[in-house]
């Protein structure tokens, strides 16, 4: 009962908050329209393969969904300063719950953030059959499975002041190595980069729907090793953080 008490409150205050609904699903929209609504008619952008709005509303639902995950990690690092951490574990509430109810939050304003894109996408000509939209979506989803441990870390690293410049670097910086921008092709030291990254995977994301050749084994490892490393590493964030208080 308590869980899902919990779970309705972060929604609420989530949803409500107009600043933070505004920036997080209009900044990509505007963004997508600003680069792709120029170039609809290009089809094989940067021999990707790809049309350009196609390969930027991949890019950009990967720019927004990180930036949705991330913000869970802003909300931890203020509720943390305070102490509404403290007074929550005086409740039922376990300590997995209330991470749930956050990567749920974020989940949700993720997958609204696609579907925003998905339909400006529609209007810019993007046209896909449905079981390619699913498997899209559904890789994207599971590509922001790391971001989440990402975010957990955060949020008990840092403070409310630098916690936002600290996602907004992070978030810029993966967005332009894992091809949001343009794609990365070829095999010079940019490509050996950012095939390391759980942002590159993210993107490519896209392939699987037209039936290239997707993540493949290097793609669900990098995925996998990500998610494992950041849970390790929020897991000692948080049981150190919880110890000093």
């Amino acid at each position: 009962m308590i869980r899902t008490a919990y779970l309705r409150f972060e929604l609420l205050r989530t949803f409500r908050n107009r600043r933070y609904v505004l920036l997080t699903f209009g900044f990509p929209l505007v963004l997508y329209f600003l680069i792709a609504a120029p170039n609809r008619h290009v089809q094989d952008l940067g021999k990707s393969g790809l049309s350009a709005p196609l390969y930027y509303m991949t890019g950009l639902a990967g720019f927004g969904t990180m930036s949705a995950m991330l913000s869970a990690g802003g909300r931890i690092a203020t509720e943390r300063s305070t102490g509404w951490n403290r007074q929550l574990r005086l409740t039922p509430l376990t300590v997995r719950e209330y991470f749930r109810a956050k990567i749920l939050t974020a989940y949700l304003t993720a997958f609204t953030s696609l579907l925003l894109l998905y339909l400006a996408g529609t209007v810019l000509g993007v046209r896909l059959p449905l079981h390619a939209w699913l498997t899209m979506t559904g890789l994207i989803l599971v590509g922001l499975i790391p971001f989440g441990a990402l975010a957990i870390l955060f949020g008990h690293l840092l403070t409310p002041d630098s916690v936002g410049p600290a996602m907004g670097g992070a978030i810029a910086i993966l967005a332009f190595l894992g091809g949001t921008w343009f794609p990365i092709t070829g095999g010079g030291a940019m490509a050996h980069i950012a095939r390391v990254l759980p942002s590159y995977w993210l993107v490519r994301a896209s392939h699987v729907a037209l039936g290239g050749g997707g993540w493949g084994t290097t793609g669900w490892l990098t995925v996998a090793a990500w998610t494992l490393a950041l849970s390790v590493l929020a897991g000692r964030a948080y049981r150190r953080d919880t110890a000093r208080t």
